[in-house]
């Protein structure tokens, strides 16, 4: 990564991009492009709302469901230990375009976790950017050595941010489509997801799915962040985390390029106190039991969803962010706690409904044959503990308190004799 592109050790980023002058310059070069983003979501957006009540949902498999973002450079030796510890089936990784000395490392990495579903996301940087030739190159050289250990390969990332490299949509378009001509020539096994929008930015989404570029998507990649909101049941213009989803989703099936496939392949909310770790401002981060009680229900709605085909939640070792902070010493948050908890429970789980009444939310799954209820609500509220409870509170601790207390933190409760 070249000036004036910087990468921010601490935080797992680009730095902010200081140069203005440069910025401006560049989104100038790329006026065309940005209009035509603004027309594709003129059209698009709307009608995708129109059809979100129509939206099918899928059949979710639950075992693959959950995925976890882990670094392959950072504590890799305790990483595996960790994973499985987790029992996780399915991890994200990410290589650098501009560090590709760092392949075989990885390659070895991945060989010991080949037991494990893997996504590969890619990131650039501006040289591959405008270098296409150099990109071809430096992928096929990606595909060829990862070859057999690589499920899905995600084609850049962050595209709607310009210290990402990329100032305009059609520079992601080019940018794909080189990566899909080689998969189609060369590697036709390989499956590729991409468009790799973050946040509620919908209209750069637009774009990459309806374009005259001759590509497809094998699924969409979605850097679905809602930590600005605070809660993941808050609203952006009217919208929640699942009806995001949802009218993502929609945009989706409604789409020429691409398969009806979802993939979150990054969100998280950063921790108070871990500045320059965390990747925003201290006003934005939270406590590690709002981080834990937030992760929960972030996973349960995209779960009840039946739309995304997984969540991976960035990431597993990150003091800013991550389920394990090891700046000092290795220490296992209360997050890492709850995660293995609910993948425990869910890995196996079968959907059934989510009940939604005054923002106190009923999650049903079947569950090794069990009936199982998560509840939580937005207003704290109480509930008799039944004589065919079996009550859990989200860190796995059993509860047998005549009266639950209801709030923020998801308690799973088993209905015995039910099925």
């Amino acid at each position: 990564m070249k000036k004036p592109f910087i990468w921010d050790k601490y935080s797992d980023q680009p730095a902010q991009l200081k140069d203005k002058q440069y910025k401006k310059q560049m989104r100038k070069k790329e006026l065309f492009s940005l209009i035509k983003t603004f027309c594709t979501a003129l059209i698009i957006l709307p009608i995708s709302i129109i059809a979100m009540p129509f939206i099918k949902r899928k059949r979710i498999n639950s075992e693959t469901f959950f995925s976890m973002g882990v670094d392959y450079q950072r504590e890799p030796e305790l990483t595996i230990e960790l994973l499985e510890e987790l029992n996780i089936k399915k991890i994200l990784l990410r290589i650098k375009l501009w560090e590709l000395e760092t392949l075989d490392e990885l390659k070895n990495f991945l060989i010991k976790n080949k037991h494990r579903k893997v996504i590969l996301k890619i990131l650039q940087d501006r040289e591959h950017i405008e270098d296409l030739e150099l990109f071809k190159k430096d992928l096929r050289a990606i595909f060829k050595t990862l070859d057999g250990l690589v499920d899905i390969y995600e084609i850049g990332s962050t595209i709607n941010r310009a210290k990402w490299g990329f100032f305009s949509v059609n520079e992601y378009n080019k940018f794909y489509k080189t990566a899909y001509d080689l998969k189609e020539i060369e590697f036709q096994n390989n499956k590729l997801i991409g468009s790799g929008v973050i946040d509620f930015e919908y209209h750069f989404t637009a774009h990459t799915l309806f374009n005259f570029f001759k590509y497809k998507y094998d699924g969409i990649a979605s850097l679905l962040y809602v930590d600005r909101r605070g809660a993941p049941e808050n609203t952006q213009m009217g919208f929640s985390l699942s009806d995001k989803i949802a009218y993502l989703s929609t945009m989706i099936w409604i789409s020429p390029k691409t398969k009806q496939e979802l993939y979150i392949t990054e969100t998280n909310w950063p921790i108070t106190g871990t500045a320059p770790y965390a990747p925003t401002s201290e006003h934005e981060c939270i406590s590690e039991k709002l981080y834990s009680d937030f992760m929960l229900r972030y996973h349960f709605l995209a779960f009840a969803s039946q739309q995304v085909d997984s969540v991976s939640w960035h990431q597993l070792i990150a003091p800013g962010y991550g389920l394990i902070d090891n700046r000092k010493k290795i220490t296992k948050r209360l997050g890492f706690q709850t995660y293995k908890f609910m993948l425990k429970t869910l890995q196996n789980a079968q959907f059934l409904r989510l009940d939604i009444k005054r923002n106190y939310y009923i999650l049903q799954c079947l569950v090794n044959n069990k009936l199982l209820q998560i509840h939580w609500t937005l207003q704290p509220s109480t509930l008799k503990n039944e004589d065919f409870f079996e009550v859990y509170s989200s860190d796995g601790t059993l509860i047998k308190d005549e009266t639950l207390k209801i709030d923020s933190s998801p308690i799973y409760i088993y209905i015995k004799d039910a099925v």
